[in-house]
């Protein structure tokens, strides 16, 4: 589906509160740097962040903690979905 033939665990997080226009996609691009992730993040048209990662299994449910932990304030509720499949991603960005 992506393209590339290598298999990792992936997590798509829907965060929904007080998400945008505080500085949501930055940080977490920032939190995604000190974990070995790939993916994306992105402001939805109906109020919400969605997160896209991938990697190791440990790794993306530490780096979604780490999001969690650090944005907890802004995040009134969060949706996730895990799976296995093929790589997607090649670096963490913020698509606008």
């Amino acid at each position: 589906m992506c393209g590339m033939p290598r298999e990792v665990f992936h997590m798509d997080v829907w965060f929904g509160g007080r998400v945008q226009g505080v500085g949501f996609r930055f940080q977490t691009l920032q939190v995604a740097r000190g974990f070995e992730v790939t993916g994306r993040v992105k402001n939805l048209n109906d109020g919400r962040v969605f997160l896209q990662a991938e990697g190791a299994e440990r790794e993306v449910a530490a780096f979604v903690a780490e999001v969690r932990r650090q944005l907890g304030p802004f995040i009134r509720e969060a949706e996730e979905k895990s799976f296995s499949g093929v790589a997607c991603f090649t670096d963490f960005q913020i698509v606008r």
